[in-house]
């Protein structure tokens, strides 16, 4: 019910764009999120939009350089991800959920795309 798609290798300054596009369910969500899991790491937050009125909150490490944004017609989240750093590799996960940072209380996950940024 959540596709994600977008990832993949980039040089440190360069940009990617995920996507993902949401269905069923996950409709009746309040917001929808990205988190990621880099290697030997917990998962943690990036950044959530909410699906009512587009209000975002961002992880401070990624502040200024990414950016969430929804197009409710076609039930999609994006996630604009520039100035990339060798610490953005991870895996990113889309979630939908409540208004919060907390993995632990979405109810709705895609499956990861791979992100990796070389130096």
């Amino acid at each position: 019910q959540l596709q994600a798609s977008g990832g993949g290798s980039v040089q440190a300054g360069g940009s990617l764009r995920l996507s993902c596009t949401a269905s069923g369910r996950t409709f009746r969500s309040d917001a929808l999120a990205w988190f990621r899991r880099a290697p030997g790491k917990n998962r943690e937050f990036v950044a959530i939009i909410s699906w009512s009125d587009g209000s975002t909150w961002y992880a401070d490490s990624v502040k200024g350089r990414f950016t969430i944004s929804r197009d409710i017609a076609k039930n999609a989240v994006y996630l604009q991800m520039n100035s990339l750093k060798p610490e953005d590799t991870a895996v990113y996960y889309c979630a939908a959920g409540p208004v919060t940072t907390s993995p632990q209380r979405y109810n709705y996950w895609g499956r990861g795309t791979l992100v990796t940024v070389s130096s």
